[in-house]
């Protein structure tokens, strides 16, 4: 059957006739042997389900199907080469890759394996956060847009979004497996900076700025302060709660006659 089998493999990709096409006497030329072991596999193991998906898989890899289905059973094998060579490890990490989008269980087997490795876990917090400060350098330089510290969203200056795209560009030009964290960081901090100098050297903006800084501390102030509750006080008062609260009522009227200061026409 695996001669069979090959023969009709190879008659599909036109090297020998099919089936129906043969006659007893016939000559037929057949392909090298090179060629033939590209369609026979010698391995019963390559007969069971597990076997045929190895063979189309090594097939549409454009390898003799015979060394992906030696490797499938000598696992051991694998392990001592990717342990030993770093080229297969990146082979063995890229093959991973590509399964882990197709297979919701390795995914969940493999996010296991990480968060319970204290080395992986710093390793894939580092290479989020660069991938944090590099997704932030090119929402400026493909939305044209800067989030100021106190959260406002307003349109970037155009020197600033050129420099967003200077940056970005060194970062896209990096070779694959390079390590990009100090590129990132120096971009990062770089806009961070251009942010802060391009809010202070816009009047209005800054103005606006310290508007949205004092509305989002009160709001904060104001959820912190609905929060308390005073029920069954008597079980947990101290003197020093008051204290507290007293000299949260004098920061309070401090900071009402400072505003009502500015509202308030000079004599």
């Amino acid at each position: 059957m695996r001669y069979y089998k090959a023969w009709d493999r190879a008659a599909d990709d036109g090297l020998v006739p099919h089936f129906e096409e043969l006659a007893p006497g016939q000559e037929v030329e057949l392909p090298d042997a090179d060629v033939w072991l590209n369609y026979y596999v010698s391995r019963s193991s390559a007969t069971s389900e597990r076997g045929t998906a190895i063979t189309e898989a090594a097939e549409a890899e454009g390898i003799r199907p015979t060394k992906a289905l030696e490797v499938a059973e000598n696992p051991t094998a694998l392990r001592a080469a990717i342990l030993a060579d770093p080229s297969t490890a990146r082979a063995a990490r890229q093959a991973l890759l590509d399964r882990v989008r197709e297979d919701p269980e390795l995914q969940s087997e493999l996010a296991r394996d990480v968060v319970r490795t204290d080395d992986l876990k710093k390793a894939v917090a580092t290479e989020s956060r660069s991938a944090d400060r590099i997704g932030y350098v090119r929402q400026i330089a493909e939305s044209g847009q800067i989030k100021t510290p106190a959260g406002q969203t307003v349109d970037a200056p155009v020197d600033l979004r050129q420099e967003a795209e200077r940056h970005l560009s060194l970062l896209d030009e990096l070779e694959d497996g390079e390590d990009t964290g100090e590129w990132a960081t120096e971009a990062y901090d770089t806009m961070k900076n251009l942010v802060v100098e391009a809010v202070e050297a816009d009047p209005e903006l800054r103005v606006q700025e310290k508007r949205t800084k004092f509305y989002s501390s009160l709001q904060k102030a104001t959820k912190a302060f609905e929060e308390l509750t005073f029920d069954d006080a008597q079980d947990f008062y101290e003197d020093d709660m008051v204290q507290r609260l007293e000299e949260l009522q004098q920061a309070i009227d401090s900071c009402l006659n400072a505003l009502r200061k500015t509202t308030t026409p000079a004599e």
